[in-house]
């Protein structure tokens, strides 16, 4: 999963016209850590999206401003608008994942 190296990226990525589904994690998070074990099967499974990955730290006004609370946290945006938030307690089987990704269809 490509990570975003900037805010220009991130307002880029968010605008397109397709789900751009956006990982907040950090370097220290153990469910981060365990939600990379298996996110590629789900990437594969959802080839309508694009998926990456920030760090919440490092981009810390961004994720305030998009109410990242918890880390995971799964965001799907389309044409600038967030239109889902699986927040962190939410994020932590393969089923739960697929269940949220699923739902946008």
């Amino acid at each position: 999963m490509e990570r975003v190296q900037s805010e220009t990226q991130f307002e880029q990525l968010i605008q397109r016209d397709q789900y751009t589904v956006i990982k907040f994690d950090t370097t220290w998070c153990p469910d981060c850590k365990n939600l990379d074990r298996f996110i590629g099967d789900i990437i594969a499974e959802h080839k309508d999206k694009e998926f990456y990955a920030m760090d919440a730290e490092e981009f810390q006004p961004l994720a305030e401003a998009n109410e990242v609370r918890g880390i995971p946290s799964l965001l799907v945006y389309k044409n600038g608008e967030k239109l889902a938030h699986l927040h962190s307690k939410f994020a932590k089987t393969p089923g739960q994942i697929r269940e949220y990704l699923d739902s946008l269809a």
